[in-house]
């Protein structure tokens, strides 16, 4: 099975494409060259969202790839101002990409932010409200599948605890490198029958990875990048992959996984990296997310 053309499937028999291409911190005039040069070299998995501000310029480089529509698989998420106003993000963010449906949907983060002070939480709003809301979509036809990012253990227990949760969501996008493994988080998700995708896969810019000399010896040794390395190993720990890159000569490297893989030995040298790196933290939000009990 070529990894390239590898799927999993969701819990609503929906196949997800295992490697996809991130864009969170692509520059807008970026994204759409990325987008297209990503598509030409045999991607069919874009992941955007509406706090990255470049939804249109992704919907320009679907276009210009000349992919059909119907062969990508395309993620999107309601930003935290917008969880009183499902509707409306799901809206903007059709209308941005121009496409009349996107296959995921994802709540960005599990804090409903207050639009007029960023600073504080919703008084009577949650992220259960808000998956009331999302559940109503599907029904719709403009979103095939709802999600969740960044939530942890405590909050997915508290979302499917809710007798309002009819809907378990089809995936937990969250950040996932050999740094920040949350082997107990995965654990739980699989449990659900939760699909997670991992961001910040190859641990962002300026990453320790990078220094990882475990991680070093082994792309050397195996002649592949670390960010190989990287991506074969959060594919073959069962989950999809959205490496963000804006270079068209490191998306095309990103693709390169058809033909090797990682031994069992080597993909448990990696799961037993000791550092610890987390590149998004929740100290920007109202409310605290992550309560480091994810491992």
């Amino acid at each position: 099975m070529e990894v390239t053309k590898k799927t999993f499937t969701l819990n609503t028999g929906a196949k997800i494409p295992a490697l996809g291409l991130g864009t969170w911190q692509s520059k807008p005039n970026e994204v759409s060259e990325a987008v297209t040069a990503a598509l030409k070299k045999g991607y069919r998995h874009i992941d955007t969202a509406l706090a990255y501000g470049n939804e249109a310029e992704v919907g320009q480089g679907i276009k210009a790839s000349g992919v059909p529509r119907s062969e990508i698989w395309l993620t999107t998420k309601l930003d935290n101002t917008w969880h009183h106003r499902v509707t409306e993000g799901i809206e903007s963010s059709l209308k941005d990409l121009g496409t009349d449906y996107v296959d995921l949907y994802l709540m960005h983060w599990p804090s409903s932010t207050d639009p007029a002070d960023t600073k504080k939480h919703l008084p009577d709003w949650d992220f259960v409200k808000t998956w009331q809301e999302l559940q109503k979509l599907p029904a719709t036809g403009r979103v095939r599948n709802i999600g969740v990012s960044n939530f942890g253990v405590r909050n997915l227990e508290k979302l499917l605890a809710d007798p309002s949760c009819k809907i378990v969501p089809a995936v937990n996008q969250i950040e996932l490198h050999p740094n920040c493994p949350s082997p107990k988080l995965v654990q739980y998700c699989a449990e659900k029958g939760i699909h997670c995708t991992g961001y910040s896969c190859l641990g962002s810019t300026n990453s320790p990875l990078y220094r990882d000399a475990t991680l070093l010896k082994m792309a050397e040794k195996k002649g592949k990048t670390p960010q190989q390395v990287l991506l074969a190993w959060g594919i073959q720990k069962g989950w999809s992959v959205i490496p963000k890159s804006v270079s068209k000569e490191r998306i095309e490297k990103n693709f390169e996984l058809d033909g090797w893989e990682l031994s069992s030995q080597e993909v448990h040298e990696l799961d037993n990296l000791p550092d610890r790196f987390k590149v998004c933290g929740d100290g920007w939000l109202p409310i605290k997310v992550f309560f480091g009990d994810d491992e």
